[in-house]
């Protein structure tokens, strides 16, 4: 049974957690968001929240560019430890053994073991809260062919996928998990 509180609930996960990235001159860092979003298919557009006093939301801001990173679960640690570490103790990507690329359309680093990456020009900032919504164009995508079936989805068979519970702990979709499908059938 539900029960009323004052206390504010929040209930997000599990969840896929994103890997934001951004450069602006020599400088740049990665951090954890578990509060992201797709806004728009066409044009393609996406959000994220980062609150201003994270070291990446001055990277953004300065450069007008970030990168959006997902990694399989046998690199959750690059989570934990991005969402653990600051960038203003200096080099984060060395210091968590992150291999990286330069984005094509943007500066922000492109993650080698992410299996999808999406690179943003920054279209807008809002703040909400104690967070900014940070929306962009998504300028170029990147995919691991090989961990994706034909019809689009993952292959748990080739990648396994970190859903974060919170407190540094991991739902493992992999290929033990149950894929169910449950169309809507309308009643008569």
């Amino acid at each position: 049974m539900l029960t009323s509180t004052h206390q504010t609930v929040m209930h997000s996960y599990p969840g896929l957690v994103a890997l934001v990235t951004a450069k602006s001159g020599d400088t740049q860092n990665i951090m954890a968001a578990g509060w992201h979003s797709y806004i728009s298919f066409t044009p393609p557009i996406y959000g994220v929240a980062v609150a201003e006093e994270r070291f990446t939301h001055h990277l953004i801001k300065a450069s007008g560019s970030f990168a959006i990173n997902f990694v399989p679960a046998e690199y959750a640690r690059y989570i934990d430890g991005a969402g653990k570490e600051t960038g203003a103790d200096g080099d984060k990507f060395k210091r968590l053994g992150i291999s990286w690329k330069k984005g094509e359309t943007i500066d922000a680093p492109i993650l080698t073991e992410a299996y999808v990456a999406y690179e943003c020009k920054v279209m807008d900032i809002n703040r909400y809260g104690d967070h900014d919504w940070i929306v962009g164009e998504m300028t170029r995508f990147h995919r691991d062919e090989d961990v994706f079936g034909p019809d689009r989805l993952p292959d748990f068979e080739k990648v396994n996928l970190p859903l974060y519970l919170g407190r540094s702990k991991y739902l493992v979709a992999d290929r033990h998990t149950s894929v169910v499908e449950m169309p809507y059938k309308r009643e008569k």
